[in-house]
């Protein structure tokens, strides 16, 4: 069973789709703790009702990155929950080191676009502006890059004529509540191995997904 450590920095749907599938037996794992780096982020508030351990971990000198002092705070917090399994949920900076390397493969993130295309910031706004067809979400493993680690899941998403990047990204959220429990419960289950660049998922005999 996976121990699972959520960081979140605003209001935590995808930590409550998550938590969702786990109590509906859908997942083998338990959130064992929530943490942000936004003292007020409701995330924390939907933890707690939910009975988990939620705090504010301090990821200061840096605003955009959690790396060096803020890192280690964060692994002690991660540490003290017997934490193995880390997942982003609208955590909005780039992890770095040390907190890389004491979760290797062992932390994933969604994104909310069909990566490799639009990485970063409002990455819905950026594939309307473009003129993309589709758009979507995507969870991957972390890696020291932004948006870059091996792809576990996408989801698409059309892109209508009349689309508002209110109207686009909200569809794209209904995939994601979709997409990143199930990737979880396949990680859970040991379906998903990485070579290298791909990930490789055993879907044999899903009967629950």
């Amino acid at each position: 069973m996976l121990n699972i450590g959520v960081l979140g920095s605003g209001s935590g749907s995808n930590f409550q789709a998550i938590q969702d599938a786990i109590k509906a037996g859908k997942i083998a794992a338990r959130i064992n703790c929530v943490a942000s780096d936004v003292a007020d982020a409701y995330i924390l508030e939907r933890a707690r009702k939910e009975g988990i351990a939620a705090a504010h971990i301090d990821c200061s000198p840096f605003k955009t990155k959690i790396e060096g002092e803020g890192a280690r705070r964060m692994i002690d917090y991660l540490d003290e929950h017997e934490v193995d399994f880390v997942v982003l949920a609208g955590f909005m900076r780039m992890v770095k080191e040390p907190l890389l390397s004491a979760f290797p493969l062992r932390m994933v993130n969604i994104h909310p676009a069909l990566l490799p295309a639009f990485p970063g910031l409002a990455s819905w706004k950026q594939a309307l502006e473009y003129g993309a067809k589709l758009a979507g979400c995507t969870v991957h493993f972390i890696d020291a890059g932004m948006d870059t680690g091996p792809i576990i899941l996408q989801r698409a998403v059309p892109v209508e004529d009349d689309d508002t990047p209110e109207s686009l990204h909200a569809r794209i959220q209904v995939e994601e509540h979709i997409a990143y429990p199930e990737a979880i419960g396949l990680i859970a289950e040991g379906r998903v191995e990485v070579a290298g660049r791909r990930v490789l998922i055993d879907r044999g005999n899903l009967s629950r997904i």
